[in-house]
């Protein structure tokens, strides 16, 4: 994972939060519990969630860092207040994780590891393609300052990209925000385990014992390879969304919340570890306060909460289904084409100013996903579903005959 202290590069969690009985609910399997309800109703509000959370990190990239040569002149300068709270939009990563391990446990469940498999990857390679098609286009039309195309458009670097994981394969992420669909990956990898058994409550609960206590041994006993899969700098957010949908699907108990609580405390132990990586000042060692960072991760697990199992996720509103439709490819486009879009403006149509010019890049950024969404990823994603899962069962062809 290439990650860098001057450009967050997160993703979401990539799926909405599906409706009620979008996911086959567990059999009589062992550890099932009987009689428990096949899932909760569809929580709009989490999908909103998700679109907030890239606003966040799009924040931190637009206003969270000193980007002189986007606005002409530094946040810092025109919007010092906005900026120094926009420092902390990093957090918007955990906020996508943290929803992940919620949505993506419901999404598996009742699933095999190839119908899991075929769902994550139709959901997220169409939308992925295709904004990187439009960065190499970008990149080999108007490249910017710091650019060299012949090398980032080299072909190696192109084919390591097309698998989304060019980072492992020792090449540049063309797309500096995917970083987070490796550790996504990764996760994804951990959850196939529990379903080659098939997901019950007991598993999963199991699951995420388990989980926390490797990636507190490997955190401890600084294992770098064995961190790899157990993903320690993040494993308690996974951790705290899973039982979050444990509780929402089964009630709630005191082993839930304990698991739960031991899942935060961890998590917000090992936060130094990214609020390490941002600076409060440029040219210092000052980092962000670990102290805000905490509270404000916390107070949007307390929304996410209210949003699954108190108030909130009665909600119904369609738009918010919508946005969080929009999340993933505004995440993936935000930084590759909405930065040089705004740099652009601000060089061509100066009489914008900053606060128009940040709002017409968030507005031409936000109707790309839509069109993506609406014309690549739909469509795009049935084909490839379609397709795959006829790959999960091939019809037996008879032996050649000599």
């Amino acid at each position: 994972m290439n990650a860098t202290r001057t450009t967050e590069r997160p993703t979401p969690p990539d799926e909405q939060a599906p409706a009620q009985g979008s996911a086959r609910p567990a059999g009589p399997a062992a550890g099932a519990s009987v009689g428990a309800p096949a899932g909760p109703p569809r929580l709009a509000v989490v999908d909103g969630l998700r679109l907030v959370a890239a606003l966040v990190v799009a924040a931190f990239h637009f206003l969270g860092t000193p980007m002189l040569a986007t606005w002409g002149e530094s946040p810092k300068v025109f919007a010092y207040l906005v900026h120094r709270a926009a420092m902390y939009g990093w957090l918007g990563v955990e906020m996508f994780f943290l929803i992940s391990g919620f949505v993506i446990c419901m999404s598996a469940w009742g699933r095999t590891p190839g119908e899991f498999a075929v769902s994550r990857i139709s959901r997220l390679f169409p939308a992925y393609w295709f904004v990187l098609l439009l960065i190499v286009v970008r990149v080999a039309v108007i490249p910017l300052r710091n650019e060299d195309p012949a090398s980032l458009l080299h072909p190696r670097e192109l084919v390591a990209n097309l698998t989304m994981f060019p980072g492992p394969l020792r090449s540049d992420l063309l797309n500096g925000v995917a970083w987070t669909l490796d550790v996504e990956a990764r996760f994804y990898l951990l959850m196939v385990l529990v379903l080659k058994f098939g997901a019950t409550y007991q598993r999963m609960l199991g699951f995420c014992t388990v989980w926390l206590v490797a990636a507190f041994v490997t955190y401890s006993q600084r294992l770098t390879l064995l961190d790899q899969f157990v993903l320690s700098t993040y494993a308690g957010l996974f951790v705290a969304g899973i039982v979050l949908y444990l509780m929402c699907r089964f009630g709630q108990n005191l082993m839930l919340w304990t698991v739960m609580g031991l899942a935060w405390a961890y998590q917000l132990s090992v936060l130094q570890v990214r609020v390490n990586w941002h600076l409060a000042t440029s040219g210092t060692t000052n980092t962000v306060s670990w102290t805000l960072s905490a509270l404000l991760l916390t107070a949007f697990l307390g929304v996410l909460v209210l949003a699954t199992l108190g108030p909130l996720r009665h909600v119904r509103h369609r738009w918010l289904i919508t946005a969080g439709a929009l999340t993933y490819p505004f995440y993936l486009l935000h930084v590759s084409i909405g930065i040089p879009f705004a740099k652009g403006l601000t060089h061509h149509v100066p009489a914008l100013g900053h606060w128009g010019t940040l709002a017409v890049t968030t507005t031409f950024v936000l109707l790309l996903s839509y069109g993506i969404h609406r014309w690549i990823e739909r469509p795009v994603g049935r084909l490839m579903r379609r397709g795959l899962r006829r790959g999960l069962r091939p019809a037996e062809k008879p032996a050649f005959m000599h």
